[in-house]
């Protein structure tokens, strides 16, 4: 490789890195900035952090290479690596501090930190369960129908099982009170409609890379890609994941555009089926989403009052800076924007109707 490529390839890695840090100020955590900020200046001065990072064969933007080498350490730091853990929140170590843990670290586990970045991230934020709830229950309200959920890239399923949590929304609270699941995001609007009946008569979920939740390493990877000093969120997950062990539909390992086409072609006579997704939407081809547009639009045209099609997404899109819930429903293709939300579920704008 020239050394006008070794250029491109570094200011690549480099604008990767500044994009993430970014991304982890303006989300709310200042440890994983400083962290990553340790790891830019390591690729700039061509230490270790580079070499990792020039040998990822994609795009180091699309695939989320920086957000993949914090979990990296994040895990490290959860399961072997005591010195580099006490430099973790609780911890509030400045960056001079963190830096040469971080980079010995780095040295000394290269081979974890390979084997950990060859896999997709996984994040199954519980707090947009926080979001989706809003939407299910005005489904509930507007079709008079018990539902019949499908959930797309559904991870380790912890969202398929959001009808066990407890919310606080606005001024009104729904769901099990004896819940170790207890979600109060910041609310501005109207409460949903929290009378609405609500019984799910089938959950069905699936994933392209579905979490394994009775795997160690697996588990440890989920925990791994919460941000350390999120220690609510860390807390949250831990209990979700007890309850989806416990409680939660097995998630499927499937493309998600057959699995819907699949999925359409079964019976959903006396119930309202939902097919939901929550912050995935970009990261499928656009040929995957063509089809499963095609799905719904053929679907759509199948249904009626009493066996009724809706779809619900939380999805950032190009119009607002946060993402929005959006819901469909058919017969008639009835869209309505609910509401717009932190994407982590951590705030919501709930819409007036």
């Amino acid at each position: 490789m020239s050394s006008s490529d070794h250029d491109r390839d570094r200011h690549a890695i480099l604008d990767a890195f500044a994009k993430q840090i970014g991304w982890c100020e303006s989300l709310d955590s200042p440890f994983t900035a400083r962290l990553l900020t340790v790891l830019r200046d390591d690729v700039a001065a061509g230490g270790t952090s580079a070499e990792l990072a020039r040998a990822w064969p994609g795009d180091q933007v699309a695939d989320a290479l920086a957000l993949r080498m914090a979990a990296a350490l994040h895990a490290l730091a959860l399961a072997e690596a005591p010195d580099l853990a006490a430099c973790y929140p609780p911890s509030d170590a400045p960056i001079e501090q963190l830096r040469p843990v971080v980079l010995d670290a780095v040295r000394e586990h290269q081979r974890a930190i390979r084997a950990f970045l060859s896999s997709p991230p996984q994040t199954n934020e519980v707090g947009r369960s926080g979001v989706l709830v809003g939407g299910f229950l005005q489904i509930a309200k507007d079709t008079g129908l018990p539902l019949r959920l499908l959930e797309i890239g559904a991870s380790a399923g912890l969202n398929a099982i959001w009808d066990r949590y407890h919310y606080r929304l606005g001024a009104a609270g729904w769901g099990d009170p004896q819940s170790a699941v207890r979600i109060a995001p910041s609310w501005e609007g109207p409460s949903p409609p929290i009378d609405a009946p609500v019984r799910v008569i089938e959950r069905l979920a699936c994933d392209i890379a579905p979490v394994d939740l009775e795997d160690p390493a697996q588990r440890l990877r989920l925990r791994a890609y919460v941000w350390p000093d999120q220690r609510e969120r860390l807390s949250r997950l831990e209990s979700a994941i007890d309850l989806a062990r416990a409680y939660g539909p097995r998630v499927e390992r499937a493309d998600a555009a057959d699995w819907v086409r699949t999925r359409f072609r079964e019976s959903a006579a006396g119930g309202a089926t939902v097919l939901y997704h929550s912050i995935m939407w970009q990261y499928m081809p656009p040929e995957t989403q063509a089809s499963i547009r095609a799905s719904l639009e053929e679907a759509g045209g199948r249904a009626t009052s009493a066996a009724p099609l809706a779809w619900l997404r939380f999805e950032p899109t190009d119009s607002v800076s946060r993402p929005e819930l959006r819901m469909t429903v058919w017969p008639g293709a009835r869209e309505a924007r609910l509401a717009v939300a932190h994407p982590h579920g951590s705030s919501v704008q709930w819409s007036s109707r």
